[in-house]
C-alpha cells in the first residue's frame, strides 16, 4: 500500500506528535512561520509513506488527511 498525506499548514500549530508518531520518520517541523506564527510540520518525501495514519490520529488539529492507493 502507498499513502500520502497533506498537513494543513494554517491549522496545524507545530506540535510535534506527528513527526514523532510517523514510523517511517517522513514528517517535520518547517522553519517558516505559517501566518499564525508557528512552525507547521511538513510532509517531506511520500515515496516511503503507507498510509497508515498514525499521524492523523495523534494530530489534535486535525490538520493531517490521509491518503492511500493499493499497489497493483
Amino acid at each position: 500500500m502507498k499513502g500520502k498525506i497533506v498537513i494543513d499548514r494554517e491549522r496545524c500549530k507545530g506540535c510535534q506528535y506527528c513527526v514523532l508518531n510517523c514510523p517511517q520518520k517522513l514528517i517535520e517541523i518547517d522553519d517558516a512561520f505559517n501566518t499564525n506564527g508557528f512552525f507547521p510540520a511538513v510532509f517531506r518525501d511520500e515515496n516511503g509513506c503507507t498510509g497508515c495514519a498514525l499521524c492523523a490520529i495523534s494530530c489534535p488539529d486535525i490538520a493531517i488527511e490521509v491518503y492511500r492507493e493499493d499497489k497493483d
